[in-house]
């Protein structure tokens, strides 16, 4: 017989080998740790902001932000050196040593964000730092760049756009498919941000929305920011809390912020806390305070906490969790102890008066209600049948069109007041609206304008701007779309004009605004606008500066209108320093600045107030259309017009662009010309359409003039084929 095969060895081929895995699968398992949904995409995003010393910061978001998110800033912005190794795992400018953690101020340091960003979704990075005459856009998949920085127009600061997160984890992506789950997190995130930051100004909306869900301005009160935020009735029961504790032999500690009284009433805890400026959780600590106020509160009831804490950076421990949602503190359980202790005192103090809320029994809706009850009885009981159980949905109002039930119902009794009243709250109603201008965005006056472009737009032309889609740029003025079989080319400055005229009386009192760097003097803009114009070229300088002088004291004195129902402001000394914003993410082609100062001038009709609104509107939906750039187009033949050198023949122009030495080009002007064409392009495509989409009402003169234009039809195309 054979010997036996040592114990083990027939079993050795059936286990596992150990492998290394492939660093795209490490760095995706990685990045599911740290963006583990768009909420936290969208923290990270908005920690780098604040850490670039950003003063403004905007947030939008699309399907809960797995299809976008887009956080643009106003801080220091980022090297043009610095974006080859932007999205590498482990790149940070934050430290440079493992002990630099002890006395890290930023809130991020690790370098792992946008790295993993990009190895779960598609990254876009546009930034500008000061001093450069262009930014630069680039795209990142998988920590690296897709291609060459490209230069382009941007605003001061950074816009990271982040696009269909989650795109290659399945699993995670249908957990998270419901779009209302993570938006609400998204605005919680930023609402706590805007609160504790009160020197920044935070806003957030969903894409395409007109208004934003979260929208702080800096303040130098937080209560204010509270206010803001949360609203007047959160901050009405609030108390001022501080705590110092400096005791040399032990843990140093400020506490400082804001608690809820026994007034305070809500089904569920708000507790924003900040330790060193961070945000994070601190599960013990919120227990306690719970225990605290459960001796006060009735059972349902839950506080409001805001608390800032500040520790010396040695006595916290920032690097304990994958998303930085917590901290370890030296001494913890000591501190939580004597919060604990001062909130319980502060509570204490304050409880010598409680405020219950009541409701008024309206007697005459119950008398009513009962004699409706005591006739249905009545049928019943006489008819003989044996009474039936009602069904839930006719004891409760389900539908929303149901008038039964309505508060309507018990209005019958006070009608002859309310008509004797009448009167007065006419009254009040126009003193009110004369008192504040911006209340009065019902005025009679836009409405009516409203109610035409409501009542003169084309069903056909809306069902194609509602659902077409687009294809590309045709030339320099159309652009194609496709709708259903159909291929149309649009004109793109027609469409554009009409819809920042229609967003101009859409926003009418509600802009947000464009704040110049450098205000400059309308005197100045109208004389360069009026050298431009091709009508006053034969007019003598010295009329030119006279016409300049009279339209500057038109839009002097017109200047609290303009700045109150179209946020264009005009200061004591004739500068302008600020203008509206009609879309979001546009800025208009500041070369037509002086162009739209003197439409603004000569062509409003400053008499008649619906006129006035009509030509102002459309003086800004000129302003703001997508006009081509004054720079000729570089492209094609177009380029032999950047030569240092054009004294050349006509027909020499198309060989000489393909032969030329590139030194034969002015690069600046040519870089800056690309820029704009470029900037024009992708603006049409991720800022007009989809706006347009969305706003766009377009009237029926263009089904006629030339704005919509069929090109192809699918059907039509099969037929001739087939003939073929």
């Amino acid at each position: 017989m054979d010997d036996p095969l040592p114990r083990g060895v027939g079993c050795a081929a059936e286990l596992p080998r150990i492998r290394r895995l492939e660093e795209s699968v490490v760095n995706r398992i990685a990045a599911g740790e740290v963006i583990q949904r768009p909420s936290s995409a969208v923290k990270e995003l908005i920690e780098n902001s604040l850490d670039a010393g950003a003063s403004s910061v905007s947030v939008a978001v699309k399907d809960g932000g797995l299809k976008l998110i887009q956080v643009s800033d106003d801080g220091h912005g980022i090297r043009f050196e610095d974006l080859p190794i932007l999205c590498e795992r482990h790149t940070t400018s934050k430290l440079s040593a493992y002990e630099d953690l002890q006395t890290i101020k930023s809130m991020g340091f690790r370098g792992e964000a946008l790295a993993s960003m990009t190895y779960v979704g598609h990254v876009t990075v546009t930034t500008i730092t000061e001093g450069q005459l262009h930014g630069y856009r680039v795209s990142y998949r998988d920590g690296v760049m897709e291609n060459e920085p490209k230069p382009c127009a941007a605003v001061k600061g950074t816009q990271v756009m982040v696009e269909n997160l989650f795109y290659n984890m399945i699993a995670r992506r249908k957990t998270l498919q419901n779009s209302n789950d993570d938006y609400p997190k998204i605005v919680d995130f930023i609402s706590r941000f805007a609160v504790h930051h009160i020197n920044v100004t935070f806003s957030c909306r969903k894409h395409g929305a007109n208004r934003a869900d979260v929208h702080s301005s800096s303040t130098s009160s937080r209560l204010d920011a509270i206010r803001n935020v949360y609203g007047a009735s959160v901050v009405r029961d609030l108390m001022e809390i501080k705590i110092s504790d400096e005791d040399a032999a032990d843990a140093i500690f400020k506490m400082d912020g804001y608690i809820s009284n026994a007034n305070y009433v809500a089904k569920k805890i708000t507790m924003i806390l900040f330790i060193n400026d961070r945000l994070v959780d601190c599960t013990a600590l919120k227990r306690a305070i719970e225990f605290v106020y459960s001796a006060t509160l009735p059972q349902a009831s839950k506080p409001f906490i805001y608390m800032s804490i500040n520790l010396p950076s040695e006595h916290v421990d920032v690097n304990i969790h994958p998303t930085k949602k917590e901290v370890s503190l030296l001494n913890q359980e000591r501190i939580i102890e004597t919060i604990k202790d001062a909130i319980e005192e502060k509570l204490m103090n304050s409880n010598t008066t409680r405020i219950f809320q009541t409701q008024a029994l309206n007697l005459s809706g119950i008398a009513q209600t009962n004699t409706q009850k005591d006739k249905a009885s009545d049928v019943i009981m006489g008819s003989g049948t044996k009474s039936q159980k009602i069904p839930v949905s006719q004891m409760v109002r389900t539908d929303p069109r149901n008038p039964s039930g309505r508060l309507h119902t018990y209005w019958h009794a006070q009608s002859s007041n309310l008509e004797k009243k009448s009167d007065l709250v006419s009254v009040r109603n126009v003193v009110r609206s004369r008192r504040n201008p911006k209340d009065a965005g019902d005025l009679s006056s836009r409405h009516e304008l409203l109610v035409e472009i409501d009542s003169s737009f084309h069903p056909g032309l809306l069902d194609i701007v509602k659902n077409c889609t687009y294809v590309g740029l045709a030339d320099e003025a159309f652009a194609l779309i496709q709708h259903n079989t159909r291929l149309y080319l649009v004109n793109v400055v027609n469409i554009s004009k009409e819809l920042m005229y229609q967003q101009a009386l859409s926003r009418f009192g509600n802009f947000n605004a464009i704040q110049l760097s450098e205000p400059p003097p309308l005197r100045e803009l109208l004389v360069m606008a009026l050298k431009d114009d091709e009508l006053m070229s034969d007019e003598k300088d010295d009329e030119k500066l006279e016409i300049a002088e009279v339209n500057t004291e038109i839009l002097k004195e017109n200047a609290e209108m303009v700045n109150e129902y179209f946020s264009i402001h005009i200061d004591h000394d004739g500068k302008l320093t600020r203008l509206p914003v009609v879309l979001d993410q546009y800025t208009p082609d500041m070369d037509r600045l002086p162009e739209f100062m003197l439409t603004l001038g000569n062509d409003v009709t400053w008499d008649d107030e619906k006129e006035c609104f009509r030509t102002v509107a459309a003086a800004i939906g000129n302003f703001y259309a997508l006009h081509p750039p004054i720079l000729p187009n570089p492209s094609g033949n177009g380029i032999h017009l950047y030569k240092k050198n054009r004294d050349r023949m006509a027909d020499e122009h198309a060989e000489s662009a393909l032969t030329s030495d590139e030194n034969d080009f002015d690069q600046e002007l040519l870089a800056e010309a690309e820029a704009a064409w470029s900037q024009r392009e992708w603006t049409i495509q991720h800022v007009l359409f989809p706006s347009m989409r969305l706003f766009l009402k377009p009237p029926k003169s263009m089904a006629t003039d030339g704005t919509f234009v069929q090109v192809a039809s699918l059907d039509k195309l099969y037929k001739i084929f087939e003939r073929c």
